[in-house]
């Protein structure tokens, strides 16, 4: 696939850069290149992200940072069993944990909710970083949801990190989740109080709360240039027509 001139390979981060060091220089070279195109592509093309990513893995499969990628891209084109394979496959490599949540989610969306939640008790939930156990939290209540049960996924929500009136980068997903479990339990009256709370720490826009807000307050947004019966656009050309008729009297 085409590499654009603009991508050198250099974008990479310098944790992964010194792992392709093992490579060969112009091998390197081009392993990183494909790794900035998936890096590039995962959130607005995912499937060309995964293309990248499978040259990559082609290239240089015995490079964690590589294998890791490769799980990222199969993991946002919903290929579950390949995310799952490549996650492992990453982990054995470094012997971390990072991957954790992700790999209980990808048994979730293998139809395995049983075995995410199994993951979820592991002793490895405990090595994982404030943000990694938030992960493993969420996965878990979705678990919860897809065996079907409503209250324990609202009760496995309910932590320290929720009721923290305090912003970090998990806080608008995590009371996304929240709202959205207790909807789905038929509490509406909790569930737009915490829509309401998830909009207030959503500052890059990452959940649709605000649009569910709107949704449970009976909003409905219209286009700001409507066409009415006579073909004319509503706003700024009736006003000027308003105007152009004053302008005659």
């Amino acid at each position: 696939m085409p590499i654009p001139e603009d991508v050198t390979g250099e974008e990479i981060d310098k944790d992964v850069r010194q792992e392709l060091q093992s490579l060969p220089k112009t091998l390197a070279e081009d392993v990183a290149k494909n790794l900035v195109m998936v890096a590039r592509l995962i959130d607005e093309d995912p499937e060309r992200a995964y293309a990248y990513s499978r040259i990559a893995l082609r290239l240089a499969s015995r490079v964690a940072a590589v294998r890791e990628a490769a799980g990222f891209a199969a993991y946002a084109t919903q290929k579950y069993g390949e995310a799952l394979a490549e996650f492992r496959a990453a982990r054995r490599m470094t012997g971390t944990v990072e991957l954790w949540p992700l790999m209980a989610d990808c048994e979730r969306g293998l139809g395995r909710p049983e075995k995410a939640l199994d993951m979820a008790g592991a002793p490895e939930v405990q090595k994982l970083d404030k943000a990694g156990q938030v992960e493993m939290r969420l996965v878990a209540a979705g678990a919860r949801r897809d065996m079907g049960q409503l209250d324990a996924a609202i009760v496995t929500l309910q932590s320290s990190e929720l009721a923290s009136n305090s912003v970090q980068p998990w806080t608008a997903r995590l009371r996304y989740a929240y709202a959205d479990a207790l909807l789905a339990a038929g509490r509406e009256g909790e569930a737009r109080e915490w829509f309401a709370k998830a909009v207030e720490a959503d500052r890059d826009g990452s959940t649709d709360a605000s649009d569910r807000l709107a949704e449970l307050d009976g909003v409905e947004f219209m286009d700001a240039f409507v066409e009415d019966e006579d073909g004319d656009q509503d706003g700024t050309d009736r006003d000027e027509r308003g105007a152009q008729d004053d302008d005659k009297d």
